[in-house]
């Protein structure tokens, strides 16, 4: 049989190692699904890592009677301890309502201004290309990041930004997580893969909807095993060890 992955094995760019670091989630815990170990291996080696999280989680619950308002000042602060947990500098909320996230010149200029200001090496997102993708803000996040990314490049793009002093700014590699078909590869080893699923498991409010029921043995071991599954097949795919996956893209 065939192995369709073969040219992305042999031609897998070899890691990344960034000075600054921009990575751009649709939700509070988004990113750490995404790429948590990635970030917290960067971080541990000086990349200055900022998270920025487009809608405010107020969706993100599967009782009907709880307070929205409440759910997203909940998940600001687990997002801001998941962040000390992986060492990022810096979170930014653009606050936008969870589960009406749509597309617009206003979004896409939102990361631009993002992209200008951060002057990332890299920039990570969503693929908003994936296959089957149901939720549609990480369908319109992962839109809006990599049209913005373009935005950011080009002095053209948003020229009152340019009047404010941020001047256009091209990353080397937009790396999109999710991918259907990735071709770049991440290690994780067990320090960082631990400090992932740390900051995962500070996102309490989501224990019940994307963590098996975590939040106390032996819920709490089965979500890590999952986790560690997942990147050790990830590294499979693309011959490499246990690691987080994405396509890269070259602004």
């Amino acid at each position: 049989m065939t192995d369709l992955y073969e040219p992305l094995r042999r031609d897998r760019p070899t890691p990344l190692s960034p000075r600054r670091a921009l990575a751009i989630g649709a939700h509070p815990d988004d990113i750490e699904f995404g790429a948590g170990a990635t970030l917290a291996r960067w971080a541990d080696s000086g990349c200055r890592v900022t998270m920025a999280i487009v809608t405010d989680g107020s969706k993100g619950t599967w009782d009907p009677a709880a307070d929205p308002a409440e759910l997203a000042r909940r998940r600001t602060a687990e997002q801001h301890r998941a962040a000390k947990i992986l060492g990022a500098a810096e979170v930014v909320h653009l606050g936008h309502v969870d589960g009406e996230l749509e597309y617009s010149m206003r979004l896409r200029g939102q990361i631009a201004r993002l992209v200008r200001r951060e002057r990332p090496d890299v920039v990570l997102g969503h693929d908003p290309w994936q296959r089957y993708q149901m939720h549609p803000d990480h369908r319109v996040a992962g839109l809006a990041t990599n049209d913005g990314v373009v935005a950011a490049r080009d002095p053209l793009f948003f020229p009152e930004q340019l009047a404010e002093g941020l001047e256009a700014h091209r990353p080397t590699a937009l790396l999109l997580w999710s991918a259907d078909e990735p071709d770049h590869l991440e290690p994780a080893d067990e320090a960082h893969v631990e400090r992932k699923i740390a900051a995962l498991l500070a996102h309490s409010s989501q224990a019940e909807t994307t963590m098996g029921g975590a939040g106390t043995e032996p819920a709490d071991s089965a979500f890590a095993e999952r986790i560690r599954a997942w990147l050790a097949a990830n590294g499979t795919r693309l011959s490499g060890p246990p690691g987080e996956s994405f396509k890269r893209l070259t602004p």
